[in-house]
């Protein structure tokens, strides 16, 4: 109720309440709790391209040579790619980059390119039916692989730390070739989640031979870079025949010169950056 000073009303003076430490504990969890809701509402509503590009930037906010995004990074990029799903990234099996155009050579692959800057880059490999990415690296480089349809062979390795043979512990033979350790020998499809490699372990050497046309998004970071030392190397391999036995299997990796070409495709931006 307002009361009268000479003349003129002002409004009575409010009773302070005081609120309980419980209080005011509940009332910032209550506001957490809405700030949270308001933030999950505004990120489902951006396209899946532009929560790709936002998740993309934060976890390699980071990127340089050797770079590993954090456990959390990886399992929030890593799930973001997992529901990801060929429409939303605007690729179908119909499309002329998954068709082998020409029997006279083998199967062509196609990168339809997204984005890149210094901190990483993303985009998509096209491969029709039988198509092969030889054996390459990855150096200092943090690669998520999802398979958005299709289905094909992948097999990586990482560089040995020692030998399985306690009569040799050499690490390079005298052809020049280095001694690797098999990360992975399966075949994967779009059921198959994200395959994460990392600069020293994870499968850094890697390549892919296509069952049926499949498409394959990859998001690296820092790209390649040729005048920084990050160039890709094609390897052959041939067999490491170990005294030792055991379930690991090597092999001898030597770079070679490759014939190997990709037709590339910068493709229109869907995102704000």
């Amino acid at each position: 109720m307002p009361v009268q000073v000479g003349g003129s009303k002002v409004a009575e003076p409010r009773a302070r309440v005081e609120l309980s430490p419980t209080a005011v504990a509940d009332k910032g969890r209550a506001s957490s709790k809405k700030f949270r809701r308001r933030q999950k509402k505004a990120t489902s509503s951006l396209s899946p391209m532009q929560r790709l590009f936002d998740t993309s930037k934060e976890v390699f906010a980071g990127s340089s040579p050797g770079f590993v995004p954090p456990p959390d990074a990886v399992a929030r990029l890593s799930g973001l790619l997992n529901d990801l799903k060929p429409q939303d990234v605007g690729v179908d099996s119909n499309m002329t980059y998954f068709k082998h155009a020409d029997s006279r050579g083998p199967p062509r692959v196609s990168y339809l390119h997204f984005y890149d800057c210094p901190k990483f880059s993303f985009g998509i490999f096209c491969l029709p039916k039988s198509a092969v990415i030889p054996l390459h690296n990855h150096p200092g480089m943090t690669v998520f692989s999802k398979i958005l349809f299709g289905s094909m062979h992948l097999k990586s390795y990482d560089w040995a730390k020692s030998s399985p043979d306690s009569n040799d512990n050499a690490l390079e033979n005298s052809d020049g070739a280095r001694l690797a350790k098999v990360n992975t020998d399966a075949v994967f499809d779009a059921s198959a989640e994200t395959v994460v490699l990392y600069p020293e372990n994870g499968g850094n050497l890697h390549c892919f031979t296509a069952l049926t046309p499949c498409a394959v998004l990859d998001v690296l970071g820092p790209p390649y870079d040729r005048d920084d030392g990050r160039d890709c190397s094609y390897y052959d391999e041939s067999p490491f025949l170990s005294s030792c036995g055991g379930d690991e299997q090597y092999s001898w990796l030597k770079e070679v010169p490759t014939n190997f070409e990709m037709k590339g495709t910068q493709m229109p931006r869907k995102f704000s950056i």
